[in-house]
């Protein structure tokens, strides 16, 4: 018999078209409000709770350490599926509909800078193996694209066009999107395409990039790509996937780039999701008002 749980779940993959990852991940923090719920309320469903039940294990979570950041992404997981509830009229009111979430640290992303990316894309790659290339391509990409890790590792062969120079990404909640790509990436493409061909046991050949062992790459390899490379030429916090994102966005608009052109390349929905990437522009522009305007100069 299929419960809520499985119905929530074939909402958030068929509706919403969430990915596995984030779908599981909204799953466990449910299960895990349901086992504190069990274990301290006596109830098997959590379906019929009041918010003061809730916040006990907002209480309890805090008292474990866990972070603030954590935290509200469980009671998100929680909120989301008691929407899901009440518009499937399963429940007549959310217990978390006036729930605050804790305040958390902004964290500022600082992007790479011109000298670290050329730093990296021309003095690190002095061979040119398999590896090498491609991993003077995949950092390249990321630059010129500002596509997302998952989107770089999903990469189809068949999605780029070489006539007409631009490549499809798979993006969130599966939109499409269609990406320019410079003449000079056009070039490493065909160069690995042929270094890629040589491989001797190539599995996952739908794939663009793969391992040595002819498997698609997963996440962890390419941030920790990402992450050497950047450590040896920059003392940033954070080297990592989402950073050289943050960078092309910044990069495009510290050189004149409109903001809702860097949406469309970015895949967000909202200008609001982009203007996060303007702060550094803002910089920019204030050191160019500063140095050029007349009534500075005296």
């Amino acid at each position: 018999m299929a419960t809520n749980k499985d119905a929530f779940k074939d909402y958030l993959q068929l509706e919403k078209k969430y990915s596995s990852h984030t779908i599981n991940a909204y799953l466990n923090d449910i299960t895990y409000f349901e086992s504190f719920n069990k274990d301290n309320f006596g109830q098997d469903t959590i379906e019929q709770v009041n918010y003061n039940q809730i916040r006990s294990w907002v209480v309890s979570l805090v008292d474990d350490g866990v972070s603030n950041t954590t935290i509200n992404r469980k009671v998100a997981s929680l909120k989301a599926f008691y929407k899901f509830l009440l518009k499937t009229k399963q429940i007549e009111l959310n217990p978390l509909l006036k729930h605050k979430a804790l305040k958390t640290p902004k964290i500022l992303q600082i992007p790479f800078s011109e000298k670290e990316l050329n730093a990296v894309l021309d003095i690190t790659f002095e061979t040119n193996g398999f590896e090498e290339i491609r991993n003077k391509l995949i950092i390249d990409l990321f630059y010129t694209t500002g596509m997302r890790r998952t989107e770089l590792i999903h990469l189809k062969l068949m999605n780029i066009n070489f006539s007409n120079q631009t490549l499809k990404v798979l993006g969130k909640r599966n939109k499409e999107r269609i990406l320019p790509i410079l003449p000079v990436i056009i070039e490493q493409l065909l160069l690995y395409k042929k270094e890629r061909s040589s491989l001797e046991n190539i599995m996952d050949d739908e794939y663009l990039f793969l391992t040595k062992k002819g498997l698609k790459l997963n996440d962890s390899f390419v941030y920790r790509l990402i992450n050497s490379y950047f450590s040896s030429v920059s003392e940033k916090v954070k080297k990592s996937p989402h950073i050289l994102r943050h960078t092309f966005a910044t990069h495009l608009l510290n050189n004149g780039a409109d903001l809702n052109s860097v949406k469309e390349l970015l895949g967000h929905s909202s200008l609001a999701s982009t203007q996060i990437y303007t702060h550094s522009s803002l910089s920019e522009l204030k050191k160019v008002y500063q140095e050029s305007h007349p009534r500075n100069k005296k």
